[in-house]
């Protein structure tokens, strides 16, 4: 088997000594506006407490300026322990953030949005808030889902605290244009990456969620297939479109006597019909080598989160073993040409 070249970058940012990323920089969202590469990075002070930093790049490896303050933090109940791991697209002029938010118990995807990337409007949460029970009643309604689901999920049974357990939702990620009218993003319930397609937000009501979650086996679009990602997968880069359909930079991990080893992985989804998988690498696109990824807060992480295009290369932006973020290049025509001798 020949593998797709991937040139890994280096490191591009660290911690500093700033009390809110001392701890480590990660899992960043990119987006290049106006010339300008936009890197929104999870930044994590003492205590495991996450908020949201922003530097620019010059080129796709060089940073140009970084800001010495966060440019999102928690600000409510919900998020009381911070924002997490967020990506960004551009849809309609208007700027899609999306992160999770931690409260110390629940891990639930919001939205944020905004016209110039420095004023943010908090749409809130926009995954469903459902306890582990109810999940299980809906999605077995019409048969009983895999075993891994009650595996990952049942320790959010709801217990007799006064805070509500909810199934942790995260990996939340827009496409970056309407397809057919419709807004389109994927979510994560392990162990599989979900999706969900809408007219406007607002449609995202609790009956919205009772019938998703009532048809939930027609929602799920990945699954673990391939060694790599055996253990469960979830959302990486947000979708990237292509003449040969949506490119889909995820993770996939899988366990080993030494904990679990998460890898970058690519697939392709019908460039109409996102919900069609018509293609999947069989092996890693990359995975943690370098000291930087085999040795960090949580070890052997390399964990995709954003990307840009420039001049057929395919930058991609990681976290590297949860303390400092990297680039991984590879070109993109290759990929494709690669990806498309494993037809789904």
């Amino acid at each position: 088997m020949k593998y797709v070249p991937v040139k890994k970058e280096g490191i591009i940012l660290r911690k500093t000594q700033l009390n809110f990323e001392s701890e480590g920089v990660l899992n960043p969202a990119v987006i290049k506006e106006k010339g300008k590469i936009h890197l929104f990075y999870r930044a994590v002070a003492k205590g495991n407490f996450s908020s949201i930093g922003h530097c620019l790049l010059s080129d796709p490896v060089t940073v140009e300026s970084r800001m010495d303050i966060p440019v999102i933090v928690p600000e409510f109940e919900y998020e009381k322990h911070g924002v997490e791991d967020p990506r960004i697209v551009k849809i309609d002029h208007l700027f899609y953030l999306t992160c999770t938010c931690y409260d110390g118990m629940n891990a639930l995807g919001k939205l944020l949005t905004s016209k110039d990337m420095i004023s943010w409007k908090n749409e809130g949460i926009i995954v469903p808030k459902i306890s582990y029970e109810k999940f299980k009643l809906l999605s077995e309604s019409d048969g009983t889902i895999h075993e891994k689901y009650q595996r990952f999920n049942k320790s959010r049974i709801s217990n007799n605290s006064n805070e509500p357990s909810f199934l942790w939702d995260k990996n939340l990620i827009f496409f970056p244009r309407r397809i057919n009218g419709k807004l389109y993003f994927i979510h994560r319930i392990r162990p599989d990456i979900q999706i969900v397609n809408i007219e406007s937000i607002e449609e995202l009501t609790p009956d919205f969620w009772e019938d998703y979650f009532l048809h939930f086996k027609d929602h799920i679009l990945l699954s673990p297939k391939y060694d790599h990602e055996i253990s469960y997968i979830g959302g990486g880069c947000p979708p990237i479109e292509t003449q040969s359909g949506w490119l889909m930079i995820y993770h996939g991990v899988h366990d080993t006597i030494s904990g679990y080893v998460y890898s970058a992985c690519a697939a392709l989804l019908d460039l109409d019909d996102p919900e069609k998988e018509i293609a999947r690498l069989p092996y890693p696109l990359f995975r943690p080598e370098e000291k930087w990824e085999l040795k960090g807060e949580v070890n052997n992480v390399c964990f995709p989160t954003g990307s840009i295009i420039e001049n057929d290369h395919l930058y991609i932006y990681y976290g590297a073993a949860d303390k400092r973020i990297a680039v991984a290049s590879v070109n993109i025509s290759e990929l494709l040409t690669e990806l498309m001798k494993y037809p789904s």
